[in-house]
């Protein structure tokens, strides 16, 4: 493995426990970590000037469904909400292959590495046709981004009162099965780890009681992390009343989804009870913007939630929804967001950096990533910050607040996958030919 020293940036966003922030800093990467961080370093490798650039730590992907990139702007649900969106693309994606979920999960971690994001974590919930997990492990291994997928499900169709077609749901025993499948072949627990499972099961309505409850057990045993969606909208809230008779947060402290140990994406409709059960268990949140103001779902309590110490982190979600998948755009618009509803000192550019940091990885049990400090992985996130974008700005804060909205490079575990505002580990071009024709069949 190449060591690296990357020279003389501009600053150094570090959000280290100190939040220390360092002009004219350098920083050496040797052995996949950060082992040294100063002025006038010794060069014993490579070296990358970050004259006119800021450097942060890699951004951190909290919430996505990778497959989705190929069903962006389908004109029939541009228009629609949550349940009326998804019944729309159920019947696209049941045709989906194998080939369409690789594919299309390389495309979706190139576009998130340009933007920025050396960790992403992904939900995949359905598997028509004899796709499997892994056939987006080994896209994200290919394109040397660090991986959480989760091993999500979907057990009840129309037939029986659920949301999904029947053609994409799962036994739930073969569900449970595969979570275990997976989580043994893949699941690397020690730090520094390139790849982590989760279990998530997709939603309150689109599984059993039966299988949330079940799945946490599982989790729990595996020693994995728990994913799922959770009062994404006020159809969510009325679905979990009708059907459960009590609000998605008790609901999901009854089956065991609460803890350090799981994070739930969305959020939107917490309540003020709901928010003080997950900070008091520690429960995280993937807050995806974008997303709800597409589906337009509502602004989630991002201000309450962090007040009261509910650990959260950024998700693009899915591009069917957002439809795009840039981190360091959704950074801004959680800003901006939180301002909309609660005034121009609601949220601060570093807050939001920060939550797209250190607060994604410490969501998914990855104190070793998320922050610049020695003995943490090197993932490096070089912003070039003398082009137009950000002409005339005084202060880091322009990161967010003017731009730009691609990175220079980009380093995961010490590797380099973007150089010059190019992917380094895969033929983009022709991985975006590919995408191109089969989302065109698909049509």
């Amino acid at each position: 493995m190449t060591d690296y020293l990357i020279r003389n940036a501009d600053v150094v966003v570090t959000m280290d426990d100190d939040r220390r922030e360092l002009s004219g800093a350098d920083l050496r990467l040797s052995g996949g970590i950060i082992t040294e961080i100063g002025h006038d370093l010794h060069s014993n490798g490579e070296e990358v000037l970050a004259t006119g650039c800021v450097v942060t730590p890699g951004l951190v992907n909290t919430h996505h469904h990778l497959y989705q990139s190929l069903t962006r702007a389908v004109p029939a649900g541009q228009d629609a909400l949550l349940f009326g969106w998804l019944q729309t693309l159920y019947p696209i994606w049941a045709r989906m292959t194998p080939e369409h979920f690789q594919v299309s999960a390389q495309i979706g971690l190139a576009e998130l590495a340009l933007s920025g994001c050396t960790l992403s974590s992904d939900h995949l919930y359905l598997y028509p046709n004899g796709t499997r997990l892994e056939d987006t492990i080994h896209a994200a291994a290919e394109l040397g981004l660090r991986f959480h997928p989760t091993r999500g499900a979907m057990s009840i169709g129309q037939s029986a009162g659920g949301l999904p077609t029947d053609d994409l749901v799962e036994d739930e025993d073969a569900i449970l099965a595969d979570c275990i499948r997976v989580v043994d072949a893949f699941h690397d627990a020690a730090e520094g780890s390139m790849c982590r499972v989760g279990i998530a099961p997709c939603s309150p309505f689109s599984v059993s009681t039966d299988l949330m409850r079940e799945a946490a057990l599982l989790a729990r045993d595996k020693g994995v992390m728990l994913h799922t969606h959770l009062a994404e909208n006020q159809e969510d809230i009325d679905y979990s009343l009708a059907n459960f008779g009590c609000r998605p947060g008790q609901y999901a402290q009854d089956l065991g989804w609460v803890g350090p140990d799981v994070w739930h994406a969305h959020c939107v409709k917490l309540d003020a009870s709901e928010i003080a059960l997950f900070a008091e268990t520690g429960t995280g949140v993937a807050h995806c913007p974008c997303s709800n103001c597409r589906l337009g779902s509502g602004i989630a309590p991002l201000r309450a939630m962090r007040d009261a110490g509910v650990p959260v982190g950024l998700g693009v979600d899915g591009s069917a929804s957002n439809d795009t998948g840039n981190l360091v755009a959704e950074a801004r618009m959680a800003m901006l967001l939180q301002r909309v509803a609660q005034g121009a000192d609601a949220m601060s550019a570093r807050e939001a950096l920060e939550i797209a940091t250190r607060g994604g990885a410490d969501i998914l049990g990855r104190p070793d990533c998320g922050r610049l400090a020695v003995g943490k992985r090197a993932d490096i996130a070089i912003w070039d910050v003398s082009g137009i974008e950000a002409a005339g700005s005084w202060d880091v804060a322009a990161l967010l607040l003017a731009g730009p909205r691609t990175v220079r490079d980009l380093f995961v575990e010490g590797r380099q996958v973007v150089r010059d505002g190019h992917i380094q580990t895969i033929d983009l071009g022709a991985q975006i030919a590919r995408q191109n024709q089969l989302a065109q069949a698909l049509m």
